[in-house]
């Protein structure tokens, strides 16, 4: 699902008159580090960029409506000559009905935007008044309040509040990389969320051992905070639900990636005692898995060696990457868990950010 910004006009973007009318193109200022901070963030984050505004003068007596739009045209102009583009704008005209439900913070005119699928967690409003806290609360996203210079912050702690828009495009890029995902099927039920940028803490749950063991091994040499809750069918085997946990590990890794701006997309050899394990990964978009890796017992704890594969085929499969994975030795404990830390220190390392944000690809999109 994509990460959005509900983004306010008058106030947040461009500075209200003390008439509350922008009627003209005299009118038309910018907040201080507006365009600045708007560029940087269509740039280099992957946030979609959506106008949500009340315009009380548009349409009503006090002007001609079409008085309106060469102000708010020149802003658009002025905003996409520096990269800022909105993909949906949407302005209220039902001024004096101030509770019309078309009106922020009522929800109404998202209906059909919000119906094709967001990201609550981690998307936002941003705009200067509390209808626009109150948008954040209804949509169920974050929010952040533009506040004024001679004001109070009426902001509660989960809100975050400040004047100057480059500590909003601060915010924005200090956010880790984070998803999370839920399947619910006959055979299984998982939930599991996923951190990128955390610090290697893990909390596993899945009532086979020797996987919540190799799920953690992910999570700490991957430096990603994990945290897995899986039941299933254990009594028939342990197939679907090590099977459906790399369908939701892979969803979620792919989703937290977003559009994998800035990463390193490519790999990891790593040695264990008797073993040697290298994996390769392309966090490319196309699933592919190159499995040269044998087990001599059909079992490894409780956990059957051929799910193994099966583990790393699905997550192949859902998170859209390519793997190529071998192994040798003699030891199949050492040898799988070669495998989980090799692969982990391989996606911490291809999700890593290089420090530009640039898409890794001369196609422009993976």
């Amino acid at each position: 699902m994509k990460k959005v910004l509900f983004i306010d006009r008058d106030g947040t973007i461009i500075v209200e008159p003390e008439d509350e009318q922008i009627d003209s193109l005299e009118k038309l200022r910018f907040l201080p580090g507006a365009i600045s901070s708007l560029s940087a963030i269509a740039k280099t984050t992957d946030y979609e960029l959506v106008m949500v505004t009340n315009q009380d003068g548009l349409g009503t007596s006090s002007f001609p409506e079409d008085t309106f739009w060469p102000a708010h045209n020149k802003m658009l102009q002025i905003l996409g000559d520096e990269g800022v583009c909105f993909s949906e704008i949407f302005i209220d005209r039902t001024f004096p009905e101030e509770n019309a439900p078309t009106r922020k913070p009522g929800t109404a005119m998202l209906t059909r935007y919000l119906a094709r699928g967001i990201d609550p967690e981690n998307s936002y409003v941003i705009g200067d008044r509390l209808t626009d806290l109150q948008l954040a609360e209804n949509i169920g996203c974050g929010a952040i309040l533009i506040r004024k210079p001679s004001g109070p912050d009426p902001a509660s702690g989960k809100v975050f509040s400040t004047g100057d828009w480059n500590e909003i495009f601060r915010y924005l890029t200090s956010k880790p990389r984070t998803a999370s995902f839920s399947r619910k099927t006959k055979e299984t039920d998982i939930s599991l969320h996923l951190n990128i940028d955390g610090s290697g803490k893990s909390s596993i749950s899945t009532g086979i051992g020797f996987f919540d063991h190799m799920l953690d091994q992910i999570a700490r040499h991957a430096g990603f905070d994990l945290s897995v809750r899986a039941k299933g069918d254990l009594e028939v085997d342990a197939h679907h639900l090590v099977e459906d946990t790399a369908i939701c590990l892979g969803e979620t890794f792919n989703n937290a990636l977003g559009s994998k701006k800035g990463i390193a997309r490519y790999s990891f050899v790593l040695p264990m005692d008797d073993c040697l394990a290298q994996v390769a990964a392309d966090l490319g978009g196309r699933p592919w898995l190159v499995w040269d890796v044998q087990f001599r017992g059909s079992h490894i704890g409780e956990m059957p060696s051929e799910m193994v594969f099966h583990f790393f085929k699905s997550f192949s499969d859902s998170a859209k990457c390519n793997l190529n994975i071998k192994a040798e030795g003699t030891n199949d404990h050492h040898k799988a868990e070669a495998v989980f830390k090799a692969f982990a220190r391989t996606l911490g390392s291809a999700a890593g950010k290089t420090g530009n944000h640039d898409l890794p690809s001369t196609k422009g999109t993976l």
